[in-house]
């Protein structure tokens, strides 16, 4: 009987008791919605050719693009985190954060790949939104340079 009702009663309940919805590209810095990545040879030329900061709640791979006019975004978990409602919850919390500091802060155009660890779901918002500021500031930084380690990515970010 319910059902009946559905299709009348649903739109004004969902129009007044929902938030409105603000998607991620809504406050870009260049007014467009970001793009995902979502092929492996994408995410292979972030990893190879971009810089890797590690924070505590996750790790961010940049390759920025003063050119391009877009922001695309990626977001990995690997299996060793956990099964796949684990790697769903973490990789919706690095979203989350993503888009509550780009509407903050606005993201510049380039490849951006966050990729979660075990600590992204246990770590507070809070923490995770300032994991995130503090690697794009790091990673977009032009003093920052990889260490003496090799452009392999297993070395951290060290002042010139």
């Amino acid at each position: 009987m319910a059902a009946a009702y559905w299709p009348t009663v649903a739109p004004r309940v969902a129009r007044s008791s929902l938030p409105e919805f603000d998607p991620i590209g809504t406050i870009h810095t260049t007014g467009h919605t970001p793009r995902r990545l979502k092929k492996r040879p994408q995410f292979l030329r972030v990893a190879g050719k971009g810089r890797k900061v590690a924070t505590p709640g996750m790790v961010v791979q940049i390759l920025p693009d003063d050119t391009a006019t877009e922001t695309r975004v990626g977001f990995t978990v690997t299996k060793k985190v956990g099964n796949s409602v684990i790697r769903n919850r973490t990789r919706r919390r690095l979203r989350e954060a993503l888009r509550l500091v780009a509407r903050e802060d606005g993201l510049p155009s380039g490849d951006f790949v966050l990729i979660g660890r075990d600590k992204t779901r246990e770590r507070d918002f809070s923490l995770l939104k300032d994991d995130l500021r503090q690697a794009l500031r790091k990673g977009l930084d032009v003093n920052f340079r990889e260490s003496p380690r090799g452009p392999s990515g297993k070395g951290r970010y060290r002042a010139k």
